[in-house]
Parts: C-alpha cells; structure tokens; sequence
C-alpha cells in the first residue's frame, strides 16, 4: 500500500492573526516569517508536526492575538 500522505516535517502552513506583530518575534515563533499587510499578520512557514502547530497557537493565545485563519499550504 503506498501512503501519499506528506510528512509532517514538510508540511508548510500559513497563520493570519488580527492586528500588527512586528517580524522581530519570528525565533519566538519556531523561525516563521512574519508579515503584516491590511490590519492582519501573516505566519507563513514549515511547522515540525502537530505539536509544534499546537504549540504555536498556544503562543498567540498568550500574546491575546485574535486567529483569523489557520492554513494547511500544498507542499
């Protein structure tokens, strides 16, 4: 059987939050490239696996950042 599937370690995700995060917080969050464009942040960036997803979130959660959109982008 094969699996088609890819790996978590090549998974690339995008993360929009509402409001500005000025880029110097990217090592804070995992080495993600962070923008801001039209009153939103952008996270865009390969994320280890599921773990490391959750715990990015948790760390916006912590900065009361308000998640607008969490994207699974084909590798």
């Amino acid at each position: 059987m094969r699996d088609d599937r890819v790996s978590d370690s090549e998974v690339v995700y995008e993360i929009r939050v509402l409001g500005k995060l000025d880029p110097s917080w990217s090592d804070w969050f995992d080495g993600l490239t962070i923008t801001y464009q039209n009153g939103e942040t952008l996270f865009v960036g390969v994320v280890a696996d599921q773990a490391a997803l959750l715990g990015i979130l948790t760390k916006i959660g912590h900065l009361n950042l308000t998640l607008l959109s969490v994207n699974r982008l084909d590798s």
